[in-house]
């Protein structure tokens, strides 16, 4: 057969790839800075704007969508052109889906430091942005289906398997975590509340590191890693295995992420029994790939790629043992809320996804500009210095975690906490979060000089934007031949019915997870103790929202001990059914702030004492670490809001009464009054309209409607009919 002359289009990948350099030191900077902030809370540099709470999220998104994301663009648009032997479907596809993600990624810098943020853990853009995610990511998926469409290739090769999935994957998690209720151009709530947002949350949050953050990452690794070591992958086999058993599993696993926490048993074993099972797939695609090195190793002392390969695989599997162990309720007792966390993810990004991107782009740049890699030397020195770099940041965290779960958990020999302040154990492992920022500064380094190599190499070389390349049409073979093709072969040269059988795998955990949680009201029981916010306190929820105090400070406590010794009576899934989105919290680097509100709670403080530690944190206490938030005590809340939040939330299902929306300004003020009038008391003169004054009636409101007899199952009530009376409760400040 006549063989069919084209040409590949290498303009889109230098773009992308360029892209993923320049992302890569902003998100690295970012992290240096949060790091920085932990350990040397002056970095948080005394503004709104760069406090730790705004620069977090960034550091968080510009890592996993800005580097990673350009990375595996970059990666996907190079190998599907030459596995399914043709151009991508539309060079205009092709640009909208660079330009559009960098516009997301712009839109979310900016908003994320300005506050707007939906708190969402890797999903905290706001719906505008929410809205072209899900416009980008389709011509994404538009134009790899139309190439998989006009292939000249009969069967789909393994990492199309895996990009098939991601886009399938991606898709579904975005859109069903995304459902919203928009109050104006930057301000939304979740449709969801309480557990039920929860299981949501972390059904996406677990498998958006799955389906971004891996099955992109594994389809890499079976079109790079054999190029880089010449040589295919090991079993075919393994890699069908690998593959369904992975898109099929993980969706599982997103519960594990709130075992011993308010939510039903059987969604806590649900996630932690597919958590552990996902250990045999993730490392069946581990050793597909060192397998395929064998008898190769040699070539590894020489390249680069190589090394970082190696990495990416030893990471990968370090995650993916560590990732089901800390499933296990035994385990998670001691890891969560720690900053063993915090380890897990960075030997995963740093390791896994950094190392395959570096790996990959010193193969692919000198490949696109037909020329050699500027410096091996400095290649090398990159290795070196990055693998310790992620050594030197992730060993102290897990020393940090130990010591934070010792410490949290012991008693005195007469039976008290051995250290009741949450800053004794604070203080121990400060020296921890120092190494992290030498960690953090290596791996910067290195990434300076891989860079500086990267543009290097990009200057010599003579880029060529339309590779001709030349193959034959493809041609049908007809229906399966069961002595000569299986089922899976069959499935490879249908498209259409390989996407299709993919997001079947793909749906059914998440669909046995969320529909019960949503439509049995068993799973959600409530109290008839709780009621919904006041006007002045949902204004205050979303101060603390938009200040990131989540991403410190948790609202849950567990059923130990050491938890409701230190912090009260523990955490009932019927709190917060009035709670959009929810905000448990993933880690303390704070206390917990669950019953903050709660005069019987060992965290109970007045009003006065919120102001002065909101104001100067460090003249409450010179070792803490948190920063000032000064501003709250000058800027006012936004009244004009108010009514459309409370008509959002009545809509959502709170239970205000008709037409309260009308009044609830006046309420409002008449609460911010009266805590106003307390602080007046301490000696502290503020307006009652201020954002500090929402802010104290927000945490005093954690918690307080929930007394330490409630603990009994008698308790665990159907939600009684009940409306926020036009004058709010006498005691609602306190």
């Amino acid at each position: 057969m006549e063989n069919q002359k084209f040409y590949y289009d290498n303009k889109i990948v230098k773009l992308f790839v360029l892209a993923t350099i320049i992302w890569g030191v902003v998100g690295i900077l970012a992290g240096l800075l949060i790091a920085l902030q932990l350990a040397f809370p002056v970095f948080n540099l005394g503004l709104e704007f760069t406090s730790f709470g705004r620069v977090r999220p960034i550091h968080t998104n510009a890592i996993i969508f800005a580097f990673v994301g350009n990375a595996i663009f970059a990666g996907v648009y190079y190998s599907m052109q030459r596995l399914l032997k043709t151009r991508m479907f539309s060079d205009v596809l092709s640009r909208i889906n660079f330009w559009g993600w960098q516009l997301i990624i712009v839109l979310a810098a900016l908003t994320l430091v300005l506050g707007f943020t939906t708190s969402k853990e890797y999903a905290e853009l706001e719906w505008p942005i929410d809205i072209l995610i899900a416009a980008i990511w389709v011509i994404f998926g538009w134009n790899m289906i139309g190439t998989i469409l006009i292939r000249r290739v009969q069967h789909i090769y393994a990492a199309i398997w895996w990009y098939i999935a991601t886009f399938l994957g991606v898709a579904m998690l975005h859109v069903v975590n995304s459902f919203e209720l928009p109050i104006s151009l930057f301000k939304s709530y979740s449709i969801y509340a309480g557990a039920q947002d929860a299981v949501v949350q972390w059904w996406y949050g677990h498998n958006a590191v799955a389906f971004f953050l891996t099955t992109p990452f594994l389809g890499l690794m079976y079109y790079y890693l054999p190029k880089a070591v010449n040589r295919p992958i090991y079993s075919y086999r393994l890699s069908i295995i690998h593959f369904w058993s992975l898109i099929f599993l993980y969706m599982w696993a997103g519960p594990h992420h709130l075992l011993y926490q308010a939510l039903p048993e059987w969604a806590q074993a649900l996630g932690t029994t597919f958590s552990v099972m996902l250990i045999a797939p993730s490392w069946g695609g581990m050793i597909n790939g060192f397998l395929t090195l064998r008898g190769a190793w040699d070539k590894v002392r020489d390249s680069a790629a190589l090394k970082f390969f190696v990495v990416a695989l030893t990471a990968y599997g370090m995650a993916t043992f560590e990732g089901p162990m800390m499933s296990l309720k035994n385990v998670n007792s001691i890891t969560h809320f720690t900053d063993w966390t915090i380890a897990h993810v960075h030997i995963a990004g740093m390791g896994w996804n950094g190392g395959l991107v570096f790996g990959m782009l010193y193969w692919l740049v000198p490949v696109i500009f037909r020329t050699k890699l500027f410096s091996n030397k400095l290649a090398n020195m990159h290795f070196w210095i990055s693998t310790l770099g992620i050594l030197v940041y992730a060993i102290p965290l897990y020393w940090a975690a130990v010591t934070q779960w010792l410490m949290w958990r012991e008693y005195t020999p007469e039976g008290f906490l051995a250290y009741p302040n949450f800053l004794e154990t604070l203080t121990q492992i400060l020296p921890m979060y120092t190494l992290r920022v030498a960690g953090g500064l290596f791996y910067l380094i290195g990434f300076l000089f891989f860079a500086y190599n990267m543009f290097k190499t990009i200057a010599a070389g003579s880029f060529v934007a339309d590779e001709a390349a030349e193959a034959p049409a493809r041609v049908d073979h007809g229906p399966i031949d069961n002595d000569k093709e299986t089922v899976h072969r069959w499935l490879e040269r249908r498209g259409a019915k390989f996407a299709i059988v993919a997001f079947v795998a793909l749906a059914i955990g998440g669909a046995v997870e969320i529909i019960p949680m949503i439509f049995i009201k068993s799973n959600v029981p409530t109290l008839k103790t709780v009621t919904p916010y006041t006007p002045l306190e949902l204004e205050g929820r979303d101060i603390y929202m938009k200040e990131g105090c989540y991403t410190c400070h948790s609202q849950m406590i567990r059923p130990f001990r050491w938890e409701t010794d230190r912090y009260g009576e523990y955490s009932k899934i019927g709190e917060f059914v009035y709670d959009h989105p929810y905000l448990w919290g993933s880690r303390r680097t704070g206390p917990d702030l669950a019953r903050a509100g709660n005069t019987s709670s060992p965290m109970y403080k007045n009003a006065a004492w919120h102001y002065n530690h909101l104001m100067d944190p460090q003249q409450m206490n010179e070792q803490s670490i948190m920063p000032k938030y000064d501003w709250l005590a000058t800027k006012e809340v936004d009244l004009s809001m108010t009514p459309g939040k409370i008509r959002a939330m009545k809509m959502l299902g709170v239970p205000y009464a008709e037409g309260y929306d009308k009044v609830a300004v006046d309420d409002l003020k008449k609460q911010a009054g009266k805590i106003a009038a307390e602080l007046k008391t301490s000696g502290i003169d503020i307006a009652p309209t201020k954002e500090m004054v929402a802010m104290i009636a927000y945490l005093h409101k954690l918690g307080r409607d929930i007394a330490p007899a409630d603990s009994s199952n008698a308790f665990f009530v159907p939600a009684m009919p009940y409306a926020i009376s036009q004058e709010p409760k006498a005691n609602a400040h306190k």
